[in-house]
């Protein structure tokens, strides 16, 4: 007599049936001629996309998320690689998945990345134009929620040279020191420097203070040899050149 009890199916029923629970594929599950490493050893990084060069600086993935997805993640929380090379160490870690140590291998290959970009005299970014150094400090500077202040070093072709924090703080005449602002631009011994420091109200109208501390950078410059060619105030995403309203440049 046929039974009227219902069983459920087990795991090899289901697999014979070709149904499977749902699972998050590993880099292990992936056909070994598409796994990001064996991609690169076979075609190069050139030929790759930016989620697999990312899972491969990743390594490995988070429970249940693999390398590729948890590169996914990251690339899409922070808009593509301009906004994670902006991001701070901080806010990578807010992805899961993403923990310090992970964190900082991103950040040291985009920085290395970067270096490689200045370090090629015909690759360096030339500043020719106000707007062509606002374009420069803006992505990294026009959202930061606290004042920094930073120099452009430029080679005599106004080739940047590299870049350099001098501090983080309100600026003012009794905090900018003329020896710290200009250290850096001896060392390298570059020909003239771009001052440049952000208003994190938004707001990139120069107060007194900063043409005071334009004028006095200016007239150092001189003693030193070295040419000052503008100070910039970036706020969001708008900047006001004190070269270009003749500020401090008397």
């Amino acid at each position: 007599m046929a039974s009227d009890v219902q069983t459920q199916p087990s795991p090899s029923d289901a697999k014979a049936t070709g149904s499977r629970p749902e699972y998050r594929a590993r880099i292990c599950d992936i056909p070994e001629g598409e796994r990001p490493r064996e991609r690169f050893r076979e075609i190069g990084g050139t030929g790759m996309s930016q989620r697999e060069l990312l899972a491969i600086i990743l390594r490995s993935g988070a429970e249940g998320v693999s390398a590729l997805q948890l590169a996914d993640a990251v690339l899409m929380k922070f808009g593509g690689l301009i906004g994670l090379a902006h991001a701070s160490l901080d806010e990578l870690q807010q992805v899961h998945g993403i923990g310090p140590v992970k964190a900082i291998e991103i950040k040291a290959a985009l920085e290395l990345g970067r270096r490689l970009a200045l370090s090629t005299p015909d690759t360096r970014p030339q500043v020719k134009t106000p707007a062509d150094a606002a374009q420069l400090l803006m992505p990294n500077m026009s959202l930061l929620e606290q004042e920094e202040v930073r120099i452009v070093l430029l080679d005599t072709r106004n080739r940047v040279l590299g870049t350099s924090m001098i501090y983080r703080g309100s600026l003012n005449g009794a905090s900018v020191r003329v020896g710290e602002v200009f250290r850096e631009a001896i060392r390298s011994n570059c020909a003239s420097i771009i001052f440049a420091h952000n208003h994190p109200s938004g707001d990139p109208s120069p107060s007194a203070e900063d043409v005071a501390v334009t004028r006095a950078l200016v007239q150092a410059g001189k003693l030193l040899n070295i040419e000052v060619l503008d100070h910039i105030i970036i706020a969001h995403n708008r900047y006001v050149s004190l070269k270009e309203q003749g500020l401090g440049f008397e």
